[in-house]
């Protein structure tokens, strides 16, 4: 598997960022997990955006959606016509909310643009790549993902505090890939981010091979983060920058 981060500042787009989403790639077959802001734009750098077959969204706050709606206007509106239906994954209402994003009716809303299904926990086969969802632990109905390929793993939390269920998902991952927006000692809000330190202590409980923190916010020093993760967890630990590619 080859995972590209397209972007992934947190809460909002930051000057090098756009917000989560991250291109994962198996026998030519593309999967883009969460487009955020800004996202649709970094993603032509990797990708053609008509040669995605897939798209996952781990919940429907906007850092980690909205720019579907820039997506479906590129798809609708394309010049040689539209191209069939795509698969987009996402929790329970996300026709209905994106459709309000963009202002219009549901029905037929994005759907003759995207094909969407609703996600739940458990495991489906998606092209060459068999995937684990589970639910995790944040204000809204969000998921994360585990995409297995060849004897592989890669774990994606989306946004969320602290989770068993994330430790179980991530168990022995080649690699994890795991929210930080929160900085420890700052930000005391529960259930709804992790801090660095959180982030190693799931990665260690997990025993996860690889860690690389993501969704950091701008106003965030990721240095310090990743410090936090380092203390906390023995393997090697990464801050995810746009454009950062890694071969699992």
């Amino acid at each position: 598997m080859k995972l590209t981060v397209v972007g992934c500042s947190g809460s909002f787009p930051s000057a090098d960022s756009p917000c989560s989403s991250y291109l994962v790639e198996a026998d030519g077959y593309r999967v883009v997990l969460d487009l955020g802001n800004g996202a649709l734009g970094a993603l032509q750098k990797y990708v053609s955006i008509y040669d995605v077959d897939a798209v996952l969204l781990s919940h429907l706050h906007a850092d980690h959606c909205v720019d579907l709606c820039a997506y479906w206007v590129a798809r609708n509106y394309r010049a040689e016509g539209c191209p069939d239906p795509m698969p987009v994954y996402g929790p329970a209402g996300t026709a209905a909310r994106m459709a309000r994003a963009y202002d219009m009716p549901e029905n037929p809303g994005m759907k003759e643009v995207f094909e969407f299904r609703t996600l739940t926990p458990g495991r489906f086969d998606l092209g060459p790549f068999r995937i684990d969802v589970a639910q995790v632990n944040h204000p809204v109905d969000a998921f994360a993902f585990r995409l297995e390929h060849d004897g592989r793993s890669l774990v994606y939390s989306g946004d969320t505090g602290e989770s068993a269920e994330l430790v179980e998902l991530a168990r022995d991952t080649d690699l994890f890939l795991c929210e930080a927006a929160y900085l420890d000692g700052r930000d005391t809000y529960q259930a709804v981010h992790l801090n660095g330190r959180e982030a190693g202590e799931h990665a260690t409980a997990a025993g996860a091979r690889r860690l690389v923190l993501t969704h950091i916010p701008p106003w965030t020093d990721a240095e310090l983060n990743r410090r936090d993760a380092a203390a906390a967890y023995p393997g090697p630990v990464d801050i995810a920058r746009a454009g950062a590619v890694y071969e699992i």
